[in-house]
């Protein structure tokens, strides 16, 4: 954590005078000069501010190529290539994961990045003059909102994790905070961060030129779903979490600007030339369409050989795979089946299509314009689906769900239930539920976190040795056991201080 924190430090320690001179896309985050002689105007907070959102496009963090700790960790995409690399992007999807993984590191070191950046702008922002106390407060609140985001990615993927709300300065300093905190603690202060910034003056939209910023939308969306977490994966105040939840999701869920979801064609979503305008998007990182070093590389990366589907770019590969287990939750007739998937005979397999820029802008060597959606409404309406599950309202639980499936032109729940195989495959509501988030939201990075939300530590072994090793490719599922609800403490971090950083069990 030391190593972390300084390395943080000096890296944000301040952007440059002529860095927020740049789009918002583009705000890079330069070095060398002290923090307190660099931050000094509201124009230096702006560019420390973008400074911050920039450090989320990483894709050791929740950027769009952050899947190895997310859709492969899960059922979703599978690792299968044990030797590159030395074998260690293998160990997430065939639960062989070690502490000293680099890519678990990596993971590690860019969640926090966010989180000292943000608190280092916080640390200084009342010392700066403004035009506006508005916007200083509107900064405020984007700050929290981030550093609450990232907690919100570390505690559940690691449980209990160091907690650090202050600026730091020092080696001495930064030892003192060397020590997980117990994640009810953490989780408290993501809810102080977001409490802030509902009540804050924040846009319930953001206007187009400020795609990619925080919105009263994605902090209720998050205090929903944090509060959701809560309820089904700590032991106290069940009720009063789902209670909370419920509330949060809902005050998001009446922001909406559209009426029914069926009004915004799924296709839409991902749209490259209406992600700026599309009202179901809630939050997203944005990316630039043709820029070499700020486009997309989703749809490129997921092309297939002989295929022009994704995007201009001539692939040699295969694509982007995915497994068999998650191939066969798609339900036959589902707009979202064919728009998110395609048989590819170079490959004589199925590639990912979900992401896609073939306009000429993107232009051969595929630097694409889709932006990395992490909130949308659709997610959303399934959390009210299972938060009123929970709360024994079944009734509006199914409503909920059928509005995603309405706009999938699929029969709706009570069809289904009469359907053998589908009540076969899913034969309660949880599972049911389960199952649309699974093929709404697939590719999306959501799937770990659903799993771990949805079932316990005991439950999540059983759910995956219920699967069909060949449907898993060949990563064991045989491996899986309790201790695999909770990554690994990074081993850099543990031998800090053994005993205050202790390791998750079974590691």
């Amino acid at each position: 954590m030391r190593k972390i924190i300084s390395v943080s430090i000096i890296g944000l320690a301040v952007m440059s005078l002529t860095a927020c001179k740049k789009s918002f896309v583009e705000q890079a985050n330069p070095n060398g000069v002290s923090v307190d002689n660099g931050i000094k105007t509201e124009n230096d907070v702006t560019a420390a501010v973008y400074g911050v959102y920039q450090a989320l496009r990483s894709s050791n963090a929740i950027g769009e190529g952050a899947s190895l700790w997310t859709d492969d960790r899960a059922d979703d995409i599978n690792t299968t290539d044990n030797q590159s690399n030395n074998g260690e992007p293998f160990q997430f999807s065939a639960f062989a994961l070690v502490p000293g993984n680099s890519y678990l590191q990596s993971h590690w070191s860019a969640l926090y990045v966010p989180i000292a950046r943000a608190n280092l702008v916080l640390s200084i922002i009342d010392k700066i003059s403004f035009a506006s106390e508005a916007t200083k407060t509107q900064y405020i609140a984007e700050l929290k909102f981030i550093r609450a985001y990232m907690y919100y990615n570390l505690v559940r993927e690691f449980g209990d994790v160091p907690l650090v709300t202050e600026r730091l300065s020092s080696e001495e300093q930064a030892a003192s905070i060397t020590a997980r905190v117990k994640k009810e603690q953490v989780y408290a202060q993501i809810v102080a961060d977001l409490k802030d910034v509902v009540g804050s003056n924040l846009p319930v939209v953001q206007p187009v030129a400020s795609k990619g910023k925080v919105s009263l939308q994605a902090a209720n969306a998050t205090l929903g779903q944090v509060y959701l977490t809560m309820a089904t994966t700590l032991a106290d105040n069940k009720i009063e979490n789902l209670n909370n939840a419920k509330t949060y999701l809902l005050a998001c869920f009446n922001q909406k600007t559209f009426g029914s979801l069926s009004e915004i064609p799924f296709a839409d979503v991902f749209d490259v030339s209406k992600k700026s305008t599309n009202a179901e998007i809630i939050w997203q990182i944005v990316y630039k369409q043709g820029d070499p070093s700020y486009s997309s590389a989703l749809a490129r990366n997921n092309q297939a050989k002989g295929e022009t589907i994704n995007s201009p770019f001539v692939s040699q590969g295969s694509g982007g795979l995915f497994t068999k287990d998650l191939l066969n939750e798609f339900e036959a007739g589902d707009i979202r089946t064919t728009f998110s998937v395609k048989f590819a005979a170079s490959s004589n397999a199925y590639f990912i299509t979900k992401f896609r820029d073939a306009s000429s802008a993107a232009t051969t060597l595929g630097y694409g314009g889709n932006d990395w959606i992490l909130i949308r409404y659709a997610d959303v309406i399934l959390n009210l689906a299972e938060v009123s599950m929970y709360l024994n309202d079944n009734a509006s639980a199914i409503s909920y769900l059928n509005m995603v499936r309405t706009r999938a032109q699929r029969p709706n729940y009570a069809i289904m239930m009469a359907d053998p195989a589908y009540a076969a495959k899913y034969p309660t509501l949880k599972l049911a539920i389960l199952h649309e988030r699974r093929v709404e939201l697939a590719f999306e990075h959501h799937r770990w976190h659903d799993l771990v939300r949805f079932f316990n530590a005991e439950q999540l072994v059983e759910y995956f040795k219920a699967k069909k090793q060949a449907d898993y490719d060949n990563s064991p599922l045989a491996n899986m056991t309790t201790k695999d609800y909770y990554f690994p403490i990074p081993f850099n971090e543990f031998k800090l201080d053994p005993v205050k950083m202790y390791q998750n069990p079974g590691y």
